[in-house]
């Protein structure tokens, strides 16, 4: 494989990733959202270890096969920094969003939400000395800028920061949260067997968003209308898109890997509109276009990088 699967990895991620924002919908008819939450970790964790005890698990290794160099035991400080994945990425974030939704408005929410790739740069860039070239700077601006504007639909009136002050932190915490599993996450990226750390992951996580909601009182019951689209959510957008987050993590580190995961929310629009019809603005397909606009600078080697692969030895 080359270094471009990392990218391919990342597009992919991002688009099972998206379809969660219209099954989740549909299932919140029903459902409480921390249920959903815990429900759909879960799921994905128990569907990744079915796959660990299957035939299908070393051919499923082997599509992850790449010249990076891999480890092929988990240690004790592995554990330990997947228990901080698990409580950053897969309790604290969740639970801080669920409280933060309530808290503030619909669009202050999808603002805020933008700023999980911004965490995601920054501490790549301050803790862990990741860098980049100039194009990739431009391509990172780019997703930003697109993905602003197709979460608000550029109606930046109807921001109000200074109103809904503890919801809007809330949000920005579950980002944070997030900005510090995905970095953290690229230690765990580096282990052969990535399916049996997704596994975990999930499955400890949903374990304790569930343990939350019961202690919380929340109704644990589940129509059987909404079992179809919880199961497909956790199997899909959590288990598949996490183990492919994961493999772009390894390949192309965690800045360049969460920026490119941006284009979820484009993705989770289209299939709204598809789904849902949920509408979808001139300015939402422009913004839409300079995300994949962005994608493709990323995704594009330089030239005189191509000009040197090519060029014959002397």
């Amino acid at each position: 494989m080359t270094h471009h699967w990392g990218y391919v990895g990342a597009i992919s991620s991002a688009l099972l990733f998206g379809v969660s924002s219209t099954l989740n919908k549909i299932a919140l008819e029903n459902v409480h959202p921390l249920v959903i939450a815990g429900l759909i970790y879960f799921v994905g964790g128990v569907l990744l270890f079915g796959i660990h005890l299957s035939p299908l698990h070393k051919k499923l290794l082997s599509l992850f096969e790449t010249p990076t160099e891999t480890e092929t035991t988990i240690s004790k400080k592995d554990y330990k920094t997947l228990t901080f994945v698990i409580l950053f990425g897969s309790v604290l974030a969740p639970i801080m969003l669920l409280y933060g939704l309530n808290e503030t408005t619909a669009i202050n929410a999808s603002l805020l939400l933008n700023t999980e790739s911004f965490f995601t740069v920054l501490i790549a860039l301050t803790f862990f000395k990741e860098r980049g070239t100039r194009k990739d700077y431009l391509a990172i601006l780019l997703l930003i800028v697109g993905v602003v504007f197709l979460t608000t639909r550029g109606e930046f009136s109807k921001v109000t920061l200074s109103t809904e002050a503890t919801g809007n932190l809330l949000i920005v915490g579950a980002c944070l949260s997030w900005g510090i599993d995905n970095n953290l996450s690229k230690f765990l990226s580096k282990k052969r067997d990535i399916v049996k750390v997704t596994g975990i992951k999930c499955t400890i996580g949903g374990a304790a968003l569930l343990l939350t909601s019961l202690l919380l009182g929340v109704n644990l019951s589940i129509p059987l209308v909404s079992i179809p689209y919880i199961l497909s959510a956790g199997a899909f957008s959590i288990a598949f898109s996490i183990l492919l987050f994961l493999f772009s993590l390894r390949e192309i580190g965690s800045m360049r890997t969460g920026i490119v995961f941006s284009v979820s929310s484009l993705f989770g629009a289209l299939f709204a509109f598809i789904v849902l019809r949920e509408a979808l603005s001139p300015v939402q397909l422009i913004a839409g276009a300079v995300m994949l606009f962005g994608v493709y600078i990323l995704f594009k080697k330089p030239k005189h990088t191509e000009e040197k692969q090519q060029s014959p030895p002397r």
